[in-house]
């Protein structure tokens, strides 16, 4: 069920390629958070107070998964559809099996998502202004199944605390501005190597608050023109597709770069051996 080593060194070359993409500075980064200043000026205090209790309930998913529950016994009888000889049971033998396969579940899972986020904004977009304030913790809610779904998907549990911390720092990559994903992709890229650079990172997201509200704010143009009732029904559906897509691309590239490096150590000391 291995990859061989040129197979997985190809496919690190790709990722590696995706991460230098990533940290290009692009103009609309900054223009498109301006939208939200104005938002948390104009909306009504009660909606702020939903909002606040709402990503309240997201800071619970790092403590103990909150209500975002992964798909995992869904997963694990697709992974056994797709693999028939071998004996998947539980996300532990999720880890043996061909990158390929990984990737299809995740590129799959991916599309689904997408779709449930289009239709979720095309929904809130009908009322413009006050239903945006519900579309923002939905989506960050359906942002964090999906990662937690990846994770699987790849062989990690996120029932574990430290995947957890893992898929908040992916779900930061997603919206960082240039300089925050230059240093979120450094952390991520030596999570592989040892327990303790995990526990630096838990100490270093203790304020996960601040990554909620930059997620948020990374809407930004994208959902500018939902604010508009019955036009934001097209603007909602294609900016909430566009976010999910950009969250799934980061959790898939992110965790088969994990699992890559895991393998190819494997190899190394096998080969030494």
């Amino acid at each position: 069920m291995r990859n061989d080593k040129t197979d997985l060194e190809n496919e690190l070359k790709k990722i590696e390629k995706w991460e230098k993409e990533q940290q290009k500075a692009w103009f609309w980064e900054r223009i498109g958070r301006l939208p939200f200043k104005v938002l948390d000026k104009l909306t009504p205090a009660f909606i702020q107070d939903k909002i606040g209790l709402l990503l309240d309930e997201i800071g619970g998913f790092i403590q103990n998964g909150g209500q975002y529950l992964t798909s995992e016994k869904h997963l694990i009888r697709q992974f056994q559809k797709k693999l028939p000889d071998e004996t998947i049971e539980t996300v532990e033998d999720i880890q043996r099996a061909p990158l390929e396969v990984m990737d299809q579940m995740c590129e799959n899972l991916g599309k689904n998502r997408a779709n449930t986020a289009a239709v979720q904004g095309a929904t809130t977009g009908v009322g413009g202004l006050f239903t945006l304030a519900v579309d923002i913790p939905a989506i960050l809610g359906l942002s964090l199944k999906t990662l937690q779904d990846i994770a699987v998907s790849y062989g990690y549990d996120p029932k574990e605390k430290t995947e957890r911390m893992f898929i908040i720092k992916c779900l930061q990559l997603s919206a960082a501005d240039i300089v925050g994903k230059r240093a979120i992709i450094q952390e991520l890229s030596r999570y592989h190597l040892h327990s303790g650079s995990r526990e630096n990172m838990i100490s270093q997201i203790q304020g996960w608050r601040e990554v909620v509200y930059t997620y948020r704010d990374s809407f930004g143009w994208k959902k500018l023109f939902q604010m508009v009732p019955v036009a934001g029904i097209l603007f909602g559906a294609i900016s909430n597709r566009s976010m999910v897509n950009g969250v799934a691309e980061t959790g898939m590239m992110m965790y088969k770069k994990r699992r890559i490096m895991e393998r190819l150590a494997e190899l190394d000391a096998a080969e030494t051996e």
